[in-house]
């Protein structure tokens, strides 16, 4: 058993050699930022203005708060397959507890503590039961959709409180909605955690080698439900935003979330096997993801075709990072 103190210095040292990675394969999605703005700049006249920044940011903010919390999960080598779900039924309840109480931006407080409480449900089951992340997630995902539609009765439910729209919409910084205000501020809180808090450097031990973290004394198994259960909390808030911003709160709610999250966390180099990534990464891959979505919609490519062209950026990614993985084994 290894002595307490030590946790520190392999904790250090793991993170040196995860800044290592880092600064070595940032170059590639960086490129591809580069590369997609030069792209959609050219092939299209409104691609490159201020008021496509404002749609673009808009639209990445959502996305952006859901990839954060899942971002953890796939770093400490698990996945989440349930956010989408998590965003559709938080957004139903909070919908109706609007409607019914009128508290206004005081529910968002209670769609975090709700989302939170179902990525607890599913880090309890995960941890205590056994059961691969990818089986808890995929039954929960289920589950919750159900209850969801339920709750919808198969329909759009839009709240009807004046002015709460403006959480999302509102520009309290000219040309910058408050949904990607928010996003930023909780990047840059995530940010924080990932690289200066115990949370964060357990998630990166966890991920690098679950034994060894186990045998260094980490607790893994309450560390594993911590992580669900932000990852949940961070879902929650992203769904009382999205249902700010579209008025309402329908069976479509989060339905492309599963996809868009999973491929922003993995074309921005976090990788699937956990470890070697994290959510300063993450701020690129949803970026990539927004570009695509707005600038293949102005475009004219039918959403069938942008999910080929998203499907075919995750593969890329997945095997780029296995060949950097390799190169560097072998080196």
């Amino acid at each position: 058993m290894i002595a307490q103190g030590q946790i520190p210095r392999l904790a250090l040292a793991s993170r040196r050699s995860i800044l290592t990675k880092l600064n070595n394969g940032l170059w590639l999605p960086v490129a591809v930022v580069v590369a997609l703005v030069v792209f959609f700049s050219l092939a299209t006249d409104s691609f490159a203005t201020l008021r496509n920044f404002t749609a673009i940011t808009g639209q990445a903010g959502t996305l952006l708060i859901v990839c954060l919390g899942t971002t953890f999960v796939v770093l400490m080598g698990s996945i989440d397959l349930s956010v989408g779900a998590i965003v559709l039924l938080v957004g139903a309840a909070s919908v109706i507890i609007l409607n019914a109480t009128g508290v206004g931006w005081l529910v968002l407080p209670v769609a975090a503590a709700l989302g939170a409480a179902l990525g607890l449900a599913n880090g309890l089951i995960y941890a205590f039961g056994r059961i691969p992340s990818f089986v808890v997630t995929l039954g929960s995902l289920s589950i919750f959709s159900g209850i969801a539609l339920q709750i919808l009765e198969g329909r759009a439910i839009q709240f009807t409180v004046p002015g709460f729209e403006e959480i999302a919409i509102g520009q309290l910084i000219p040309r910058l909605p408050n949904i990607a205000l928010c996003a930023l501020i909780a990047w840059a809180i995530v940010v924080f955690i990932a690289e200066r808090t115990r949370f964060g450097r357990f998630m990166y031990l966890i991920g690098g080698g679950e034994n060894v973290a186990r045998t260094a004394g980490v607790p893994v198994r309450r560390y594993k439900i911590y992580a669900f259960a932000l990852s949940g909390l961070l879902a929650g808030v992203g769904a009382i935003l999205a249902v700010a911003r579209l008025g309402a709160a329908g069976p479509s709610l989060g339905q492309d979330l599963l996809l868009n999250s999973l491929a922003a966390i993995v074309v921005g180099g976090t990788s699937l096997a956990g470890g070697v990534g994290g959510p300063q990464r993450t701020l690129i891959g949803v970026l990539i993801i927004a570009m695509l979505d707005n600038g293949l919609n102005l475009m004219g490519v039918s959403q069938y075709s942008q999910m080929i062209v998203k499907g075919v950026v995750v593969i890329g990614a997945v095997l780029v990072s296995r060949e950097s993985a390799v190169a560097s084994v072998v080196k």
